[in-house]
């Protein structure tokens, strides 16, 4: 029901109540059955079990358990007794789904934070007496009291506004409190901040007082709409999600076929059953990258570590890298892109521009600072946003300003006047008159002559530039007036005052680097058209006001017609929270990754629905921090960026460690596969991968996600939504590293089956050897991964964590070899020294076979003189070159 287009008189037919005295008792009861408690629903909660198994559902979790059970089956029929695999395993994944566990449920926070908001108590008139009860017994029809500093306790169709404002922004991102008139009827589809004649549920009463029925409760309210649509929003997976699922479910596949198929083909061949079954067992346990997911945890979580000493606190972790992947940055722009301080600019007369430390400029500045109703407290000025900035603007004591002229009258501000009036008197017994308010209506109460047209062509060429303009006048009188009428006749007028929210300082260096970075900013405010644009504009977001669209515009596109055209517009005003997720959703389906900023109640919908919500933390509403993915401490802009920059860092080293895991598993693949095609015994045993992969895999590729961020990174395109993860040539260096790692294997396995072992049906030193150079030979590969230039330039000591885990791992590695106790637990041989130099020759090969391949990669090819001469900007002449084409050219 559009409320706001039906009079006082016609809401109070059609809900059957009284402008003067309410519903009765009776009436109130029967309605409180009818449309139940003024609250909002709360969402039916799974159990804990329940949402536990929710998060064993993914793809490589799964694969994590099958390769579980496979350790412990392994373990089993070889009848060691070693089950340590299997059980650090399933401690990898239960922390996993306690860490889902916690971070779920957004949605179900952020509807418990609207419940926060709700007014407890509210006065209401009930058979003509005022009334206090708790705000949930409240209905439609109810007649409700409200006055300064009250909570609204539900959306009311106001039936009478003395000098009422209310502060909204949080609902309709408004930056002022909004003076509300009761009398004024609005069209159908009116957007909800210029809807004068209502107030919205947990909204604040800024000043005035005011009555008005209730024609909305519980979900049915603003606020329950967004509630809805919080609990209706999920959120979706981020990109690395997708990738990580994609590559999880491309190895578990291949590694079940490749089983299968060798289980076949041993049995073809008649070889025993469970020896086939082990040799099985073995490709899957090789082929599987256990401690992937650990990685990446620990790699993400490192990242939320130095977000937070960047002022970005991250409540989900995979947040972290769906940043580096944003490649629209959708902003509010009240408090994150301005300061959300109304602040003075610029001061006019007819005769041109004032300056605020002239003499004029301070005349007219007091004149209008004593004109205000603010107060100081504690050392703050309290009060309406554009008063307390002409007070600050004054750079005056209030309080003394006030004592030396004392106040002794005053005609208030009105929607209907559209001005404010005060009496002081002046030390030599006279009195002094001062008007402020809106210039239009101002200048017809001042004698100024002919300079009424030069003040409005003023007035108007401020207000087109997003300027809040007031304009202040005075008089001297020999008596205090009686009436508002005497008051403000014959004014002499002072000057214009133009103010507005000024952008953040360093949101302007901000937007340039998002440009740089190849991410789109995008202003989503519920402001006016013109002031959005004019910030826009000067930020750099937007060329001009035809890049706007408002909220009346997208009512009257299709969601096809949107997705369309939303490439053409960098500023959305006057917009719902409807729109906000409309415009999230739409940038979307065109294969954005979306980043949402937001502080209000009215961003909560828009910041869940994006790939990832950042709301802010000194003036965000708990609705909007438990909706989002991240909370900015400093409400800034600027924070949003340097965040996408450790993204971005992020996604890289993670990107590293998936391409190291994954090569380092094809080598192992490859080495078991062909010494089975060989008809060879096992090269490496099941209890050998396993610790390869947990173990001297693991630690050098959580080193890997603790690299320093590239210097170039901003400089770089953000990761595309359907782009993989092994675009870029990563996925044929993944093969080639995967079959030299493989090779070198087979090959310390055959030199040591060949030349030192002395039964080749039993390899135990060609094993051990095999076993020693994958291993080592991954540890030294660790340090191609670093960079894509050489290692030797980039530091092979950059990274003092990755130096510290290739000790790590080389200590470990030894100690199964050389430690009895461990060699009977991994069946290795102890080593010669001669054994071990052949180990040490075949491990570093991989680091000198990359850097020979990188090097050869940066050679630039020979240029021809032409292509010189172009370099240096200059055309090929009509000389040699140009004889030697012919006269075809």
């Amino acid at each position: 029901m559009e409320w706001q287009s039906l009079t006082k008189e016609d809401c109070a037919k059609k809900l059957r109540t009284s402008l003067r005295d309410g519903l009765t008792p009776q009436q109130a009861a029967e309605r409180l059955r009818k449309y139940g408690g003024n609250e909002l629903a709360r969402p039916k909660k799974k159990s804990l079990i329940l949402r536990f198994a929710a998060q064993l559902s993914d793809f490589m979790v799964i694969v994590l358990l099958i390769a579980a059970g496979i350790s412990f089956l392994t373990s089993y029929l070889q009848q060691d007794s070693d089950y340590i695999d299997s059980i650090i395993i399933l401690v990898i994944v239960a922390v996993d789904a306690v860490t889902g566990l916690i971070q779920e449920s957004r949605a179900e926070r952020a509807i418990e934070a609207l419940q926060r908001l709700s007014s407890p108590r509210a006065r209401v008139v009930r058979s003509g007496k005022e009334l206090e009860i708790p705000a949930e017994k409240l209905v439609p029809g109810d007649l409700v009291a409200v006055e300064t500093g009250d909570l609204v306790p539900a959306d009311l169709r106001l039936t009478e506004a003395i000098d009422l404002k209310a502060e909204e922004s949080a609902l309709t991102g408004e930056s002022l409190p909004g003076a509300k008139d009761a009398d004024s009827v609005y069209p159908a589809g009116t957007p909800l901040g210029d809807r004068h004649n209502f107030l919205y549920s947990t909204s604040s009463v800024a000043a005035g007082r005011g009555r008005g029925i209730v024609v909305a409760t519980g979900m049915h309210t603003q606020v329950g709409r967004i509630a809805h649509m919080i609990g209706s929003q999920s959120a979706p997976q981020t990109p690395l999600q997708r990738k990580l699922a994609q590559t999880g479910r491309m190895l578990g596949a291949g590694a079940l076929v490749i089983c299968l198929l060798i289980f076949i083909m041993g049995l073809i061949q008649r070889i025993d059953p469970l020896d086939m079954f082990l040799i099985a067992i073995s490709l899957a346990v090789a082929a599987i990258p256990e401690g992937l997911p650990a990685v990446v945890t620990v790699t993400l979580a490192v990242g939320v570590r130095r977000m937070a000493a960047k002022r970005a606190i991250v409540r989900r972790m995979p947040a972290v890298e769906t940043l580096g992947s944003a490649s629209v940055i959708c902003s509010d722009k009240t408090g994150t892109l301005t300061q959300n301080r109304m602040t003075v600019v610029e001061l006019q007369d007819a005769a041109g521009k004032i300056e605020a430390g002239s003499a004029a400029g301070r005349r007219l500045l007091e004149a209008a600072a004593l004109c205000t109703n603010c107060a100081e407290n504690g050392g703050r000025l309290c009060g309406d946003p554009t008063e307390t900035a002409l007070v600050r603007a004054a750079a005056a004591d209030k309080g003394r300003l006030e004592r030396q002229f004392p106040r002794i009258g005053e005609f208030p501000f009105s929607s209907e006047r559209k001005r404010m009036t005060t009496v002081h008197r002046l030390p030599g017994g006279r009195f002094r008159i001062i008007t402020k308010g809106a210039p239009d209506i101002l200048l017809q109460y001042c004698a100024s002559g002919g300079a009424k047209e030069r003040i409005a062509h003023r007035n108007e060429e401020m207000a087109s530039r997003a300027l809040r303009v007031l304009g202040v006048a005075y008089r001297d009188a020999d008596r205090p007036p009686r009436s508002a009428e005497e008051a403000e006749r014959g004014l002499v007028f002072l000057g214009l005052v133009g103010m507005i929210d000024p952008p953040r300082p360093e949101a302007e260096r901000a937007v340039r680097m998002c440009r740089q970075a190849g991410i789109r900013p995008v202003m989503i405010t519920g402001d006016h058209a013109a002031t959005a644009a004019a910030i826009a504009v000067r930020l750099g977001i937007a060329e001009s006001a035809a890049n706007v669209a408002t909220g009346p515009e997208l009512d009257r596109m299709t969601d096809e017609k949107l997705r369309r055209c939303i490439s053409r517009y960098s500023v959305f005003a006057r917009v719902s929270p409807e729109h906000k997720v409309r415009i999230v959703r739409a940038f979307q389906s065109r294969g954005e990754v979306v980043a949402m900023t937001g502080d209000g109640v009215n961003d909560a919908p828009a910041l869940r629905a994006a790939d990832i919500g950042c709301a802010m933390g000194v003036s965000g509403t708990d609705v909007a921090k438990a909706a989002s993915d991240m909370i900015l401490t400093d409400d800034n802009f600027a924070t949003i960026v340097s965040a996408v920059r450790e993204g971005r860092g992020i996604y890289q080293n993670i990107r590293k460690t998936v391409h190291f895991l994954i090569s380092c598993n094809i080598g192992e693949l490859l080495t078991v596969f062909v010494g089975f095609l060989l008809r060879l015994p096992s090269p490496l045993l099941a209890i050998q991968l396993l610790w390869v992969n947990l173990v001297t895999d693991s630690l050098p590729a959580l080193a890997l996600g603790m690299e320093p961020i590239a210097g170039d990174v901003m400089n770089q395109k953000p990761v595309r939504r359907g782009e993989n993860i092994f675009s870029g040539g990563m996925g044929y260096n993944i093969m080639v590293e995967g079959c030299l790692i493989g090779s070198l294997s087979l090959l310390a396995y055959s030199i040591g089956r060949a030349f030192f072992d002395v039964d080749p049906a039993s390899p135990f030193i060609g094993r051990t050897m095999a076993f020693a150079v994958l291993s080592l030979s991954q540890v030294v590969h660790t340090f191609n991964m670093r960079s894509d230039s050489s290692a030797f330039r980039a530091g092979l000591f950059a990274n003092p964590q990755l130096v510290l885990a290739a000790v790590a791992c080389v200590i470990l590695q030894a100690s199964v070899i050389v430690i009895p106790p461990l060699a009977a637990v991994f069946k290795t041989a102890v080593l010669t020294g001669r054994q071990w130099l052949v180990v040490a020759a075949l491990s570093l090969t991989p680091l000198f076979v990359v850097e020979a391949e990188k090097a050869a990669r940066h050679v630039k090819p020979a240029r021809t003189p032409a292509v010189r001469r172009l370099e240096k900007g200059r055309a090929p002449s009509d000389g040699a070159e140009g004889r030697r084409k012919g006269p075809a050219g």
